[in-house]
Order: C-alpha cells, then sequence, then structure tokens
C-alpha cells in the first residue's frame, strides 16, 4: 500500500532528487523515534573470520558517505557497507547520472564514485552510533593515473582500518575510466601483493585484523574469473563480492534510455551475478566466502545465490524501488520474501 501511494510521486522525480529526499526522510524518522529496531529474521553466521546476526546486508553504492548510518542500523541489516569513497573528494559524472528503467526492473547509473572523500567518511562513522559489522568500500579518484592506482587504495586501506569490520576493494566500477583494468592479471596481481603487504604492517599496528574483500565485475570471461580466483587464493584475500554492475544491454537493449552509458542494475543483472557466483564457488571450493550481489528481488533470488555459493547477500532491491525509499520498504518486504527461511 504506502509503495503503491508513493512510486508515482517518487518517479515525477529524477532518480537521485528521490534518493536525496527520501534519505532526509528516512534520517529525520530516525531522530524522532519513528523508525523501530527490527531484526531479519534469519540465522547468525560466521564470515571472514566476522560473526554476522543476519546474512542480509545493505550494498556499498546507497549512502556513499557513511552519513545515515544510524538510521540504516534500525531498519535490521545484518551488515552495511558505506562508499565507494576516495582519498580525495570528488563530485562524479555530470547530471543527469542515474535512469529508470521501470520496464525492465532496473535502473543505469554513472555516478562516477562521487563523494565527500575518506576523511569526511571517517568522520561520520565516528560520529555515528552504529556498532555492527560495518564494511567500507574504497576506490581510486578518477584523475590518479591508473599506473598509481595502487597509491590511492594504499591510502584508503590505510585511513579507514581501524574503523571498518572489513573493507572492501572496488575495482569493477563502470563509470570510472578504465578502471576495470585492475581485474586484469598482472595488474591484479600487482594490486593485491601491495594491499596484502599493507593490511599485514596494519594488522601489527593497530592490534587486530581487519578482513579485505575484492569486488569485481559480472562481464568477465570464463578465463578471467579463473585468473582472478586462482589470485585471490595466491593474495590469501578474505573475501570476494559478487557483482557489480553491468555494461551489458542483453534483453533491454530496446528499452527507453537503455542506451544511456554507465551500469546496470536490477532484474538484468540476476542469472550473469548467480552464474558468476557459482563458477567462482567452483573454482574456490569455499576457501574464499562469497558475497552475492545483483538482482536479488524475490526470495527466490536470495536462494539461488546462496544456492551458487554465496555465504551472505546483499539484495539491490532499493535501486529498483527508485532510491531510498526502496530501503524502507525492503525492510517491510523482507518478511513476505520469507528471507529468514531461506537462510
Amino acid at each position: 500500500m504506502l509503495y503503491t501511494l508513493l512510486r508515482p510521486l517518487l518517479f515525477k522525480l529524477d532518480p537521485e532528487s528521490a534518493h536525496t529526499i527520501t534519505f532526509s526522510a528516512i534520517q529525520q524518522a530516525q531522530k524522532l523515534g519513528l523508525l523501530k529496531n527490527t531484526a531479519i529474521p534469519c540465522q547468525s553466521r560466521i564470515v571472514m573470520g566476522l560473526s554476522f546476526p543476519n546474512p542480509v546486508g545493505l550494498a556499498a553504492g546507497l549512502d556513499k558517505n557513511g552519513d545515515y548510518l544510524d538510521a540504516l542500523a534500525a531498519l535490521g541489516f545484518g551488515f552495511i557497507e558505506i562508499g565507494t569513497v576516495t582519498p580525495r573528494p570528488q563530485p562524479g559524472n555530470p547530471k543527469p547520472r542515474l535512469f529508470r528503467i521501470p520496464e525492465a526492473n532496473a535502473i543505469i547509473n554513472r555516478l562516477g564514485f562521487n563523494n565527500h572523500g575518506i576523511d569526511r567518511l571517517i568522520d561520520n562513522v565516528k560520529n555515528s552510533g552504529y556498532r555492527g559489522i560495518l564494511g567500507i568500500n574504497i576506490g581510486k579518484n578518477f584523475d590518479t593515473p591508473m599506473e598509481h592506482a595502487v597509491d590511492d587504495y594504499r591510502i584508503g586501506l590505510q585511513k579507514v582500518y581501524r574503523h571498518a569490520s572489513y573493507v572492501t576493494v572496488n575495482i569493477s566500477s563502470p563509470n570510472t575510466k578504465n578502471l576495470r583494468q585492475l581485474q586484469t592479471a598482472d595488474a591484479l596481481d600487482r594490486l593485491l601483493g601491495e594491499l596484502k603487504s599493507e593490511q599485514t604492517k596494519l594488522a601489527q599496528t593497530h592490534g587486530k585484523y581487519v578482513p579485505m574483500a575484492v569486488k569485481i565485475a559480472p562481464d568477465l570471461e570464463t578465463a578471467e574469473i579463473e585468473s582472478i580466483a586462482a589470485l585471490l587464493m595466491k593474495h590469501r584475500i578474505d573475501g570476494v563480492i559478487a557483482t557489480n554492475t553491468t555494461i551489458s544491454r542483453t534483453g533491454i537493449a530496446h528499452l527507453p534510455v537503455a542506451q544511456e552509458s554507465g551500469g546496470l542494475s536490477g532484474a538484468p543483472l540476476t542469472q550473469r551475478a548467480t552464474a558468476v557466483i557459482q563458477q567462482l564457488q567452483g573454482l574456490l571450493q569455499g576457501a574464499i566466502p562469497i558475497i552475492g550481489v545483483g538482482g536479488i528481488l524475490s526470495a527466490a533470488d536470495a536462494q539461488a545465490k546462496i544456492d551458487a555459493g554465496a555465504s551472505l547477500i546483499e539484495p539491490l532491491i532499493i535501486v529498483v524501488l527508485g532510491g531510498a525509499i526502496g530501503v524502507i520498504l525492503m525492510a517491510m518486504y523482507l518478511p513476505i520474501f520469507r528471507l529468514g527461511q531461506v537462510f
């Protein structure tokens, strides 16, 4: 009922405006005590050495700067991932950069890592009351040359290390020029080697081990996935997130705005993301846990990700519903989806 009433109003706004307005509403509702702390009825589990109260998390990209942690915490997620954040603030790509495709339950974004910078994110984390599992997703600035990309990731890892439960290395966004080149064998080998060495130093400095995950694209060929899996094993990476958004337009090319550049999320990504998880599981054989992302719009989609080998999931129903209001609706719909029975 709520969604039926609000959807036409929200869809009169451009997606980015709807996102900002509804997130502000969520924050105000939390401050006024109108959000009840809910718990998604799923079993707890240990993944990457961390104890997750439930395996349903919030993917990075929604709360890029950690501005809304307290409000999001009231919605019952087992973990929250914020970012992607870069060492320096950057505006992202020019607007418009977010496009709904309601006929396909999908959205295209080319936001381009718009964020207020890593120092602002850390301040927000320190000032929040959130004490749950927190992932911080790090990337490189758009104007950092690719040959120096590792320096940006090293800065990100150093700065967020003591504030994160785990750190995600985002090398798969299609919206930062050439970023996906970091998934090629030689580049990834160097990057993971440097970051693993830095992780070891930071663990000694801070007296705690913070797991590190790598987020990969859905548009990889079989041989590329095999190469990535081998490097994840070689460098003892703690987790892999599969997948980011896709540049493919298979099945939707005829729809309005489908030819806009950017990453596609939602229903068209469901099967491909699940296929990548299944391939990774076959290669990793449980040695490295997989977090499943991409086109999780129902309990059946969640079950498919788990059956394919995911230990945790980050549903993307939020992007289909047109902004932050989707988070509230997701919290309402989860019991209907029976995710508690899935897990």
